[in-house]
Order: C-alpha cells, then sequence, then structure tokens
C-alpha cells in the first residue's frame, strides 16, 4: 500500500510541474498557504477580516518576492521589455497572456517572473525604468513588506505570541505604506498622462483594478490594526 501511495504522489508531482505556468503557480500559491492557514484556525473560518487579510497578505508576499526580482533583475527587465515591443506591437493584452501561461518548470526560476514586469511594462514604461517612482516604490515594499505579511499571518493564528501593541504599530506603518505608494503611483500614472493610447478596460480594467487591491485591503488592515489598539487585544480576529 505504501509503494503504490508512493508511485501516486510521484504521478500527481509530476502531473503538477509538467502543467504548471505562471498563472496556475499563483493560484496554487493562494490556494495552498491561504487554506493552509485556515485549517490552523478553523475556528475562525467565519471571520471574513481573517480571511480576507489572509488572502491578501498570502497575495502581497507572493508579489513582494516578484517586486525583489523587479530591482535585482532590471537590465532583464529592460531587455525584454524591448523585445516585446518588437514582438507584440501594440498588442499589449496578447502579452499578457502569453506571460500568465508561460510554462514554469521552476517555480523558483526567477527569470520567468521577472517577465511580470517586462509584460506589466507595456501597459507602464515606468516600470523598465529604474529612475522611476513606480520602481523603487515596489522595489522597496518587496524589501520590506514580507515580514509584517508574515508575523500577522502567525498572530491570527497564535495570538498569545504578541503584543497587541506591537503588532497593531507595525500593520499601521506598514499597510499604510503600502496603502500610500499606490495612492501615488496612481496620482503618477494619471499625472504624467501614462494612460494616453490606451483603452478605457486597459487603465481602469486592469492597471486600477490590479492596483486597488493594494488599496482596500490595506485600508482593511489598517482597521484591524486601530481596531487591536483600541480594545487592547485580538477580539476583532476571534469568530463573530
Amino acid at each position: 500500500a505504501c509503494f503504490h501511495s508512493s508511485i501516486l504522489i510521484q504521478r500527481v508531482v509530476k502531473f503538477v510541474m509538467v502543467t504548471l505556468n505562471i498563472l496556475s503557480t499563483i493560484i496554487l500559491w493562494l490556494f495552498v498557504s491561504t487554506v493552509g492557514s485556515l485549517l490552523l484556525m478553523p475556528y475562525k473560518l467565519t471571520n471574513k477580516i481573517v480571511v480576507a487579510l489572509l488572502f491578501f497578505n498570502n497575495l502581497n508576499i507572493l508579489i513582494a518576492c516578484c517586486e525583489i526580482i523587479l530591482g535585482v533583475h532590471i537590465k532583464i527587465i529592460q531587455q525584454d521589455y524591448k523585445n516585446n515591443i518588437d514582438l507584440y506591437k501594440g498588442k499589449r493584452w496578447d502579452a499578457a497572456l502569453a506571460y500568465l501561461f508561460l510554462p514554469l518548470k521552476n517555480p523558483f526560476d526567477s527569470a520567468a517572473w521577472s517577465r511580470m514586469w517586462s509584460t506589466y511594462a507595456l501597459f507602464d514604461p515606468s516600470y523598465q525604468n529604474n529612475e522611476s517612482f513606480g520602481f523603487f516604490i515596489d522595489f522597496g515594499n518587496g524589501l520590506t513588506t514580507i515580514p509584517t505579511c508574515i508575523i500577522w499571518n502567525i498572530c491570527m493564528a497564535y495570538p498569545n505570541l504578541f503584543s497587541p501593541v506591537f503588532i497593531g504599530c507595525i500593520g499601521i506603518a506598514s499597510y499604510w505604506q503600502m496603502c500610500y505608494g499606490t495612492i501615488i503611483y496612481l496620482l503618477s500614472y494619471v499625472w504624467n498622462k501614462r494612460y494616453i493610447g490606451k483603452s478605457m478596460v486597459e487603465n481602469v480594467g486592469f492597471v486600477g483594478t490590479v492596483n486597488m487591491l493594494w488599496f482596500f485591503f490595506p485600508i482593511l488592515a489598517m482597521y484591524a490594526s486601530y481596531r487591536i489598539l483600541e480594545d487592547g487585544d485580538f477580539r476583532i480576529f476571534q469568530s463573530p
């Protein structure tokens, strides 16, 4: 029985590795990390704030790793961006779909993940410019926001390990950083008229929607931080 189970596991792992692409890897990470965290706190499944913050924190951890890659591989991104301009010639959605379904033999292939930014740069060229605000705010967020997300995830499962003052203060500081960075980035996008030449769907449906995740979820986290400091405990993480 153990032998057959081992073979089954090997086949499942092989199937997953063969079918992995960027999009399926993102979905798999969000599912495993969020559901896995919730299994440690089944009594909190009915707490919408906990579920929402776990989802966002795990999403931000993944994107923050990509933001670090943005800084490390900026030269590769700049060259790939130039190639994309010639290859897709204004067909930005084709480039986005090609990236999402890019086969990913190694989930830790930083060069493959760096294409996230050379593709996004077709919608906003500032991301291939290492002197732009968009580049530095994302690279900075990548370097600084992962610890807060991990600590908050642990705290939601094991609140007795932390001081409410500590969690509340780092929550307000870190999530405000994400929210403020998003506001300034979108203002920069509009102020510098980078929306010109793009459709409403591209500007609002893609650039706007994707970035607004880092506006609304941090606001929710700041509300939770305020409640933690106001209440002096973690009752906001408890089931209603």
